[in-house]
């Protein structure tokens, strides 16, 4: 009798970078929905024309301060960075993402230690930068 031996492909490296964006407003006022619609679509369109990136979303919270960690769509965001998810987080400034320096620089070095990265675009720090600590 003869043996079928199976042959499975070689896994093949993930090409596309899943990159998500967080964005954020402390105070909602008549001018602040278009501000968080804004930075919304701003990332949407950014991510979805980079060739090698993968739209994963963006995390958005609205009328909550940046003072506290406790913000619904920032815990969604992070824990779908610890699940591997995520590869990179884009956001507008280190003081939309966290306004405690002591949490910005725990959270930014957990999500380091799981292999993502955040982008902080108005200050230009990439946190895979060795630089940037």
């Amino acid at each position: 009798m003869r043996k079928i031996e199976r042959i499975t492909p070689p896994d093949t490296p993930r090409t596309l970078t899943r990159v998500a964006a967080y964005a954020r407003i402390s105070v909602e006022t008549e001018r602040t929905p278009t501000s968080l619609s804004t930075q919304v679509s701003y990332y949407s369109k950014l991510i979805q024309s980079t060739p090698g990136w993968d739209y994963a979303g963006v995390y958005a919270d609205s009328g909550i301060s940046g003072t506290t960690a406790n913000r619904p769509q920032f815990q969604a965001m992070l824990q779908a960075a610890r699940t591997g998810e995520l590869d990179l987080i884009l956001t507008k400034s280190i003081s939309r993402f966290a306004r405690n320096t002591v949490d910005t620089l725990q959270t930014v070095r957990e999500l380091k230690a799981v292999g993502v990265e955040v982008r902080f675009e108005k200050e230009n720090l990439h946190t895979f930068d060795p630089k940037c600590e």
